[in-house]
């Protein structure tokens, strides 16, 4: 059989709002390649950077579903289903609220696909036919000693960076996060051999963990980065500040070649964080200047997440986070306006309370823009919080911003490597910003 995987885009292609200028292997379709039998074609498809080939012969079509890009998925099943061939979404979004996918589908995965893609592929191959639902465990993972088909990512224009995995889920009950929702707070870790193994036939020397908190164990977080040592690779990954409780954790971490981490600070506030369940960030607060003091020293760079939007900030509190940003000067920031994603403990408070907007299932309203605020906020309107926080992501990514978060003796200016990381990402990330708020605004 031949089978074609697809990555959906937030946005058709040729659509006005088509902007992603930093675009990543899509780790989870080249797992599911890798996991598939010798016997059967496998095609990867990328709609962020290609066409959709519709016309072309394929016995099946799998799409991974993220809730931003279910509209997108949803009019891309609809073409090969015209056309008779058999579409199966998995994800996060077909896992949290599995009755609208089916609406769309032939076929969804309810919790990790690895753990039933065999199944469905032998189901097709012997009867022509899929179940409505294949259901697995959530956390079984990239198992068994399979390795990603990366061949099918050349010649497709992704950053260099190799994306790898070595644990899924956190133990965190954040109340906006589907992650918690999707993996019931629990986290779960690959046999460290078979990550090495991977990594050991790479090609690439910068490499991205995409766990959703690489220390969540911190026992098998050390075990991992004394494995990394002799490899001499650089990375990142995600990390929740209470790393930084643990000296023995991060000295590991800095010998094994970290460079820095996504790091979720969310709010400056701490009754919006009390109000997010965002426990890590809570200990002894002092608006993380212990922490920043400690990242400092260690010399990694932070790629800083913010979550914006909260019942606790107005919007001179978002500038404020924006201040505490370049004060401690982030390699990166990511300023993120509060998505209520389905079935999160958010979204159902949301709404009971009324306040959801596009008739609550904002991801399929046609007059919704990713990342725009999907909800009302309480000390603004929606349309003040989107503008506000565009505002702040202007500055941010300004040519004098820049300059002042550059200079930083400890982290970006540490050596030429870091350096050339920090002019290498911000730039890419400012044009991607300016498009984003040009169209908004109406600008080119």
């Amino acid at each position: 059989m031949k089978i074609t995987l697809i990555k959906p885009n937030i946005g058709r292609m040729e659509h006005p709002l088509y902007v992603d200028e930093g675009r990543m292997e899509p780790l989870q379709l080249g797992v599911i390649a890798g996991l598939t039998p010798e016997e059967h074609e496998v095609a990867l498809v990328d709609d962020r950077m290609e066409n959709i080939p519709y016309d072309t012969k394929t016995d099946l079509v799998a799409i991974t579903v993220e809730t931003f890009t279910a509209r997108r998925s949803y009019e891309i099943a609809k073409e090969f289903r015209a056309r008779q061939i058999p579409v199966i979404m998995g994800g996060f979004h077909p896992t949290l609220i599995p009755e609208e996918v089916l609406e769309h589908a032939d076929s969804i995965f309810s919790g990790d696909a690895e753990g039933s893609w065999t199944e469905a592929l032998n189901d097709l191959k012997t009867t022509g036919k899929l179940k409505r639902i294949y259901k697995a465990k959530t956390g079984i993972g990239q198992l068994g000693g399979f390795k990603p088909r990366r061949d099918l990512f050349l010649k497709k224009g992704y950053l260099p960076v190799t994306l790898t995995q070595f644990g899924r889920g956190c133990i965190f009950s954040c109340d906006f996060c589907a992650i918690s929702a999707f993996f019931n707070q629990k986290h779960h870790t690959r046999p460290i051999s078979e990550v090495m193994n991977e990594l050991e036939t790479g090609h690439k020397r910068y490499v991205f963990f995409v766990d959703d908190n690489i220390v969540a164990n911190k026992d098998e977080a050390k075990n991992l980065f004394r494995a990394l040592i002799p490899l001499k690779l650089r990375w990142i990954s995600q990390g929740s500040i209470d790393m930084l409780n643990d000296p023995e954790l991060m000295q590991l971490m800095v010998k094994s070649g970290c460079l820095g981490n996504v790091i979720g600070f969310e709010s400056i506030n701490p009754h919006a964080l009390k109000e997010m369940k965002k426990s890590p960030n809570l200990a002894e607060f002092d608006c993380y200047e212990t922490q920043m003091n400690m990242l400092r020293n260690y010399g990694l760079q932070t790629w800083a997440a913010f979550t914006l939007g909260n019942d606790w900030e107005g919007r001179d509190d978002i500038f404020k986070t924006m201040a505490f940003a370049l004060k401690h000067k982030f390699t990166f920031a990511a300023y993120n306006i509060l998505v209520p994603y389905p079935n999160t403990p958010l979204y159902n408070r949301l709404k009971e309370e009324n306040r959801l907007l596009y008739d609550g299932k904002w991801w399929l309203h046609p007059e919704y823009r990713f990342n725009y605020a999907p909800f009302k906020p309480k000390n603004m309107t929606a349309d003040e919080l989107t503008e506000t926080v565009f505002a702040v992501r202007s500055k941010w990514n300004s040519i004098p911003y820049m300059l002042k978060r550059f200079l930083d003796p400890k982290t970006n200016m540490s050596s030429l490597e870091r350096a050339l990381v920090f002019w290498a990402y911000n730039p890419l990330f400012r044009r991607e910003t300016f498009k984003k708020h040009g169209m908004r605004f109406g600008l080119k």
